[in-house]
């Protein structure tokens, strides 16, 4: 009896171990926005709006997200926030993070952002959306052209 028991138990956890490892549809992320915030000292803040498109038939629930953003190939801001939610099966959700762009970086970019073509940037996004509980997160890497936020008009600064 003790050992029918001990089996069955055992092929449920294994059931249940291999449905958890089941292939997961890749998440489309893209960079919707990005927008001046309020900075501090010699640092820069934004707001980066990712949108998250979970491909998937199950929905995703994510709790935190991790982010690097590189302009142009060179490091440029990095950030975190700890919002938590759900992407719905075959649906999207835009996710609003707080990122910090230190002096050095501010210094490094600033001839090369006002020598981009028209206003726009190659970019490459480096993060981990994460996951409640025990479940591990997902991971993300893409690369895309954004528009940056306007300098002001030389007219404006005097």
């Amino acid at each position: 009896m003790r050992r029918s028991i001990l089996v069955i138990s055992t092929l449920i956890f294994c059931l249940s171990a291999c449905a958890a490892l089941r292939p997961q549809e890749p998440l489309r992320i893209s960079v919707a926005g990005l927008e001046p915030l309020e900075g501090k000292g010699m640092e820069a803040r934004f707001a980066v709006s990712l949108r998250i498109q979970n491909h998937g038939a199950v929905p995703l629930d994510y709790d935190g997200v991790a982010l690097d953003l590189d302009l142009h190939g060179m490091s440029f801001a990095s950030g975190v926030s700890g919002q938590q939610g759900t992407i719905p099966r075959f649906g999207e959700t835009v996710i609003l993070v707080p990122v910090t762009v230190p002096a050095t970086a501010i210094v490094r970019h600033v001839f090369r952002l006002t020598t981009s073509d028209h206003g726009r940037a190659d970019y490459e996004l480096r993060g981990q959306l994460g996951a409640p509980g025990f479940a591990i997160g997902r991971h993300f890497d893409v690369k895309g052209e954004i528009a940056l936020p306007a300098l002001p008009a030389e007219e404006e600064v005097r």
